[in-house]
């Protein structure tokens, strides 16, 4: 089995994938920024409020979460909704993904075990669900995030069907 393996992953090549994630999901992303930073900033504005002596402390925490976390809400979602990438042929299932530590993986198809959808309550509300393939891989699974419902549901699907016909045992 395993030179079986070899010869179907042998003309697989790391590249980048073609299909961007929905647009929707830099929404997702921005809401879950604002989620992380909005409330050390509440905290440390109602606290600056109410401690007088401690203020000049608690404001400057303040500014450096400001400094820190604003550009972090407007820019991540953007450079993450650049950066994600996801395909998939007959062979492989193609992502790329990440925004400061940026990866590209590849998952044969007679190397993928499950395939799962995950949709928090964040992606219900914009519509969104994530893909997870897990693969017999040490580098572990794959996440397809920011997909529109629907495609995610066709995606699982269409994977699911080309495992099943793909010969190996995903070992």
């Amino acid at each position: 089995m395993a030179a079986q393996n070899n010869t179907n992953t042998a003309g697989l090549r790391l590249r980048p994938p073609r299909n961007r994630v929905e647009r929707r999901a830099i929404g997702w992303w921005t809401t879950q920024a604002l989620i992380l930073v909005a409330p050390p900033l509440i905290a440390l504005g109602v606290t600056a409020a109410l401690i007088p002596p401690a203020r000049h402390w608690l404001v400057l925490a303040f500014i450096v979460v400001v400094v820190l976390g604003v550009p972090y809400a407007l820019v991540m979602p953007q450079w993450r909704y650049r950066v994600h990438r996801w395909e998939t042929t007959q062979d492989a299932v193609y992502t790329a993904a990440g925004w400061l530590r940026q990866e590209w993986r590849i998952a044969p198809m007679s190397r993928i075990q499950t395939v799962d959808t995950v949709r928090g309550p964040l992606q219900q509300l914009f519509n969104l669900s994530s893909v997870t393939v897990t693969t017999a891989s040490a580098a572990g699974s794959l996440s397809i995030d920011g997909l529109d419902r629907q495609v995610a549901e066709a995606l699982v699907e269409q994977l699911t069907a080309t495992t099943q016909a793909t010969p190996g045992d995903a070992t």
